[in-house]
């Protein structure tokens, strides 16, 4: 059995924080460590149970797409070793879940590509015949593809809140007209990109969301994590119709579960059993397979 890290403890380096699942160190002043824990989130509350190995498939996955998408934009990605900047006591808890990143300004929008009409999208759909402020056809079932990918912005909430879809015209306020049309088409750009390739693997990419930062001379750069099943939803495309929430190869086994609970969704959340735990890692592990080998 995989042994789970739930919160890593370097003392080596400065710690800046703790996300629902990495913790962020400081390289000095222009460099980020960055360790995927095991830790999961439901219905944003952080859960007690961590998913054995879930850190790792985060991490490889990034690794992969950073890659496979360098020719759409630069990454965050310095290529040093983590074990190269923690003491030989921490190496352990670095090995293949983190990576050295460069240190850059975030820009405080989630950047959204939807090609498919599920979630929150299917959710303002069904109120408002709308997707952050795109009007789409009429008569479009719950998982149906839209007639082309479309940019849905959210604006970032406070730890612990629901991010907030918003229209285009929330990014050009926050950004400006240039910046805003860029993130647009390298959202939609990197999208088309994986969702192709994902296709040839047997994987619906419904949609995903980016991040993106810039450095101190304004270069736009990809961070964060990327086209991961905690950032996406995948669909093995065999178990894909319309007019259903299709399985999907993420924490679906996780949320399941919990909604059979008498749970207010408030912390602390119910104790994970040990079957749900090992099916949820079972499903990371054949996302990475499936996309990466």
């Amino acid at each position: 059995m995989v042994q789970a890290l739930y919160q890593s403890s370097i003392k080596s380096l400065p710690l800046l924080g703790r996300g629902k699942v990495r913790d962020m160190y400081a390289v000095g002043d222009d460099k980020l460590l960055i360790v995927a824990t095991d830790r999961i989130s439901a219905f944003d509350v952080i859960l007690d149970d961590p998913v054995p190995g879930k850190g790792e498939v985060l991490t490889r996955l990034t690794d992969f797409w950073l890659e496979k998408l360098a020719h759409i934009i630069p990454n965050h990605s310095t290529g040093i070793d983590p074990a190269d900047v923690v003491e030989a006591g921490e190496r352990e808890q670095v090995a293949g879940r983190a990576v050295v990143v460069k240190r850059l300004r975030p820009i405080l929008v989630e950047c959204v590509a939807r090609g498919y009409l599920i979630g929150s999208g299917w959710n303002d759909y069904q109120a408002t015949g709308s997707v952050c402020g795109i009007a789409l056809p009429a008569g479009l079932r719950q998982a149906g593809r839209l007639p082309q990918p479309i940019f849905t912005p959210a604006a970032k909430a406070e730890f612990g809140l629901h991010d907030e879809n918003v229209d285009f015209d929330y990014v050009v306020g926050q950004v400006g007209d240039e910046l805003a049309a860029r993130l647009r088409d390298t959202t939609l750009r990197l999208y088309a990109e994986a969702a192709r390739y994902a296709a040839g693997k047997g994987i619906i990419i419904a949609d995903t969301k980016f991040e993106f930062g810039l450095d101190d001379g304004g270069a736009l750069y990809l961070m964060d994590e990327v086209l991961t099943p905690d950032s996406s939803r995948f669909w093995p495309a065999d178990g894909y119709a319309e007019g259903i929430s299709p399985p999907s190869f993420d924490k679906q086994f996780v949320r399941d579960w919990l909604e059979t609970q008498s749970w207010d969704k408030t912390p602390p959340a119910p104790r994970l059993p040990a079957e749900v735990l090992e099916k949820t890692a079972a499903k990371y592990r054949e996302a990475l397979d499936r996309l990466a080998g």
